[in-house]
């Protein structure tokens, strides 16, 4: 079976000292014994995503971008017992990473970047294996903001940062990531402040639960009002997704014995914190890549018991993929950018 009907894609082309998207259509391929086709109903975006659109060096040209979708299964290989026509699922940011340590090879798969296909397109074919069911609760566009922002939050509070009752959070801003951090630590009884440069922005991470907010624009020296906060203390967890504009503060910032989860680039990769007072408050960095299907699957359960929907910031059409890239790009978002696939 060869499925062409709407087998619409996105692929990135050459262009300059970049890439752009353009559009094409795929033959999709009858699925293997141990894969499964997928009809893809959404994506979202992360900002890895504007990343590849300006490395032509670590990405190859004709990929399709994406690696964060939902669907439903269409068709399954003659090996696969786990999954039947009509399941909704996502497909693993590391497909190949089901549970235990990371390696490198994993790291080299990653959907939608490198050498590898993503999900900006109606089909895919994964294995079995990569899988991990949809809760029944969300929408299929929900469930396509999980697969990078949602996990890397779960992995750096609770698979690493081993997060508790009553605990004090940090994160930085309010893209993805910093809301699955609020969302989740919230529903784990933790505090959480939320740093953002928008007091609109603000309002709305206090109506979802934030504990305190800090306008670093306004309060240029965030750290220290944290540690106003916390009566002198700091925080436990920081969900570090700046990069080097914020890396010093963030230890100024974390509590004796506290954890900071390095996870963003966002002012750039140069940075070169000064690390030594991580020494005498035996506070620890712990770098966080996404996570395995273990991490996904615990992670799932706790979005079914605390019924959490994932915050959808804007939705684009198919055919305003482009659109979708600009207005993350445009950093005026709060929560995820998610593209219409159905």
């Amino acid at each position: 079976m060869t499925v062409q009907v709407n087998a619409r894609s996105f692929h990135l082309a050459a262009v300059g000292s970049g890439f752009e998207l353009a559009r094409s259509n795929r033959h999709i391929d009858e699925p293997a014994a141990e894969q499964v086709l997928i009809r893809l109903g959404a994506a979202s975006l992360n900002y890895r995503d504007l990343l590849t659109l300006q490395d032509p060096a670590s990405n190859r040209d004709g990929l399709v971008p994406l690696s964060d979708g939902a669907g439903t299964v269409v068709a399954i290989g003659s090996g696969v017992t786990r999954w039947r026509v009509g399941d909704r699922v996502s497909v693993n940011f590391f497909p190949t990473w089901r549970a235990g340590a990371f390696s490198p090879t994993v790291l080299a798969i990653a959907l939608g970047g490198g050498q590898i296909d993503g999900v900006l397109c109606d089909y895919v074919v994964a294995d079995h294996e990569s899988l991990v069911a949809i809760p029944d609760h969300l929408s299929l566009a929900e469930a396509a903001t999980l697969p990078c922002a949602a996990v890397t939050a779960w992995h750096a509070l609770f698979e690493r940062g081993h997060l508790r009752e009553g605990e004090t959070v940090l994160v930085q801003g309010t893209g993805g990531v910093a809301l699955f951090g609020l969302q989740l630590a919230t529903a784990h009884g933790a505090r959480v402040i939320v740093t953002s440069s928008s007091d609109a922005k603000l309002a709305r991470a206090r109506a979802m639960g934030a504990w305190e907010t800090i306008n670093y624009r306004t309060q240029a020296a965030w750290d220290a009002a944290v540690m106003d906060l916390t009566g002198g203390r700091g925080v436990d967890h920081i969900l570090e997704l700046g990069g080097p504009d914020t890396y010093n503060r963030s230890i100024a910032a974390i509590a004796f014995g506290g954890c900071i989860a390095q996870i963003g680039v966002l002012t750039g990769f140069s940075s070169q914190p000064d690390i030594l007072p991580l020494q005498f408050k035996n506070a620890s960095i712990n770098g966080v890549c996404v996570g395995s299907v273990q991490h996904f699957e615990r992670l799932n359960q706790f979005l079914t018991t605390h019924c959490i929907h994932p915050v959808i910031g804007k939705t684009f059409a198919f055919d305003e993929s482009h659109a979708a890239y600009q207005h993350l790009g445009s950093a005026t978002h709060f929560g995820k950018v998610v593209v219409d696939l159905s």
